[in-house]
């Protein structure tokens, strides 16, 4: 699989592009459930999500999280009863400061109590896969209704240009009853934790094509040499990226993975693609000037989206993360 995401103006065939978020949502509770990685499928789910994204970046934003929540489910061979077999999912393992989330045991089970930060479109999903602090210490992943009562949106404003049609608030819980799903810390230590993040990135990378169709559109015909220049510099970093999440399908399908090897290749690969889009934003601005952000809503608000998505990617504080597990090994991996 070459990883190419389908024109915008043609549906994949297995999948109809939705043109809205709530498409979206309505469309991914009929999506078949082998969308995940690590199936043999790998490269299939990730150029979905590019797909989507290169027509839409919101869209791909609201469809990334249900499908990697219910890759999640699978991998645990969990079907909580929190909600429906056709509800929409998200995935809220932010922390931030000042707010904390704790789960506790009684006799009738567990329940969530405090405030989770970064809960995406939390006033339309049906159920959430939430991270919780344990009574010892640890961190355990729960399953939660998010229409019942004692969940509460907060009303911190989305101040963003860019997926205004994710906000992304805190959601308080108060004694909240939620199932768990794996055991404590199985959430961020199994190697698909960071399939998930890869997912993500190919996201960022559908973006960066959508932007690099409007800049192609732009430059085709014209005999100038700074914007040819543009044009093939945004190529070079495009089949980068591609080349990059190919391989690293193949390496996910392939089962060899441990959790580090896994979290080594994540950081790698959304490295790779975060600067590649960082780039492409820049060339196609310098190349096609003030107009199509000032004139082409679907342009500026690409712009918009993709700035920040993009940011999902911690920029040096992830490449000194990388750099200090390679320094912790015992031979460079080149």
């Amino acid at each position: 699989m070459l990883l190419d995401p389908v024109p915008p103006t043609r549906d994949r065939g297995d999948v109809d592009v939705p043109r809205t978020v709530d498409d979206a949502l309505a469309a991914v509770r009929t999506w078949s459930d082998d969308l995940v990685p690590g199936t043999g499928g790998t490269a299939r789910l990730w150029e979905l999500l590019g797909t989507l994204a290169a027509s839409d970046l919101a869209v791909a934003r609201a469809v990334e999280p249900h499908l990697d929540a219910r890759a999640i489910l699978g991998q645990a061979a969990v079907r909580p009863t929190v909600a429906r077999d056709d509800a929409t999912w998200g995935v809220y393992a932010a922390e931030g400061p000042g707010v904390r989330l704790d789960a506790v045991e009684d006799d009738d089970g567990w329940r969530l109590r405090g405030v989770k930060p970064w809960c995406s479109l939390a006033d339309r999903l049906d159920a959430a896969l939430v991270t919780a602090h344990l009574p010892d210490g640890g961190r355990g992943l729960f399953a939660v209704a998010l229409r019942g009562s004692g969940v509460t949106r907060g009303d911190e404003p989305w101040a963003a240009r860019g997926l205004v049609e994710i906000p992304s608030t805190s959601v308080r819980f108060d004694d909240v009853p939620a199932e768990p799903v794996g055991a404590p810390g199985w959430y961020l230590t199994r190697p698909g934790f960071w399939w998930g993040g890869i997912g993500v990135a190919a996201c960022w990378y559908g973006g960066a094509v959508g932007l690099a169709r409007r800049l192609h559109a732009g430059v085709r015909g014209k005999d100038a040499a700074l914007l040819h220049a543009h044009l093939g510099a945004v190529d070079e970093g495009l089949q980068s990226a591609r080349r990059a999440l190919a391989e690293a399908a193949a390496l996910v399908d392939a089962g060899t993975l441990d959790a580090e090897a896994g979290r080594l290749l994540a950081k790698r690969v959304r490295a790779t693609v975060a600067r590649v889009c960082e780039d492409v934003v820049t060339r196609v601005g310098h190349a096609l000037g003030p107009a199509p952000l000032a004139l082409e809503p679907e342009h500026a608000k690409r712009v918009a989206d993709l700035q920040v998505y993009v940011r999902q990617h911690h920029a040096e504080r992830d490449d000194a993360s990388l750099g200090a597990a390679l320094a912790a090994s015992g031979e460079a991996p080149w």
